[in-house]
């Protein structure tokens, strides 16, 4: 199928360099996450050597398992975004910029990253920019708009299967092959 694009795409980046742009925010959190382990941990340590109360060594304890399952979490959801992104790259490049494609990851931060950087790498960025402006979406929305609108999201099984469970997506294109090639 022929793209729609109206002009050659840019040259293409690698793809572990696409894979954290998409997730910069949640690679991020991610260094955060390993250093709230790490602190947590010292406390539980210095907490058990002290011989502090059994409830203060647990609560540390819980913070220390919380913080580190969220590193977990914060990987999964960075792949998941990447399913995302490769999704949305070849949506764009087969149909054009169009509204319909770019709302469909409008949901979180997380989702609108990644269809802007599909958008960036094809030349499409402040078209999807744009549609994002239009909808209302302002620079500091990084809470899911699902958690707000629905409190007991974590019951869901669609919050866990879209957030980071994403199934596995095998891009259509070789983009770094039709960089190189005009357009017809």
């Amino acid at each position: 199928m022929a793209s729609r694009l109206l002009h050659p795409i840019p040259k293409q980046p690698h793809p572990v360099l696409s894979y954290f742009r998409v997730g910069k925010l949640l690679y991020y959190s991610l260094i955060l996450f390993i250093l709230e382990t790490w602190f947590f941990y010292k406390l539980y340590e210095y907490s058990l050597e002290q011989g502090a109360s059994w409830w203060v060594s647990a609560f540390l304890f819980g913070c220390v398992i919380f913080a580190f399952t969220h590193i977990f979490l914060v990987m999964a959801d960075g792949w998941s975004r990447y399913q995302n992104y490769k999704r949305a790259k070849d949506l764009f490049y087969e149909h054009g910029y169009r509204d319909r494609i770019a709302t469909l990851y409008i949901a979180s931060k997380c989702q609108r990253n990644a269809a802007l950087e599909a958008a960036r790498e094809l030349g499409i960025q402040d078209q999807v920019a744009d549609l994002y402006k239009r909808k209302g979406v302002k620079w500091w929305h990084f809470i899911p708009y699902f958690m707000i609108q629905d409190p007991l999201f974590m019951f869901r099984k669609q919050f866990w299967n879209r957030t980071f469970l994403e199934k596995s997506y095998t891009p259509k294109y070789d983009f770094k092959a039709l960089e190189l090639q005009p357009l017809a």
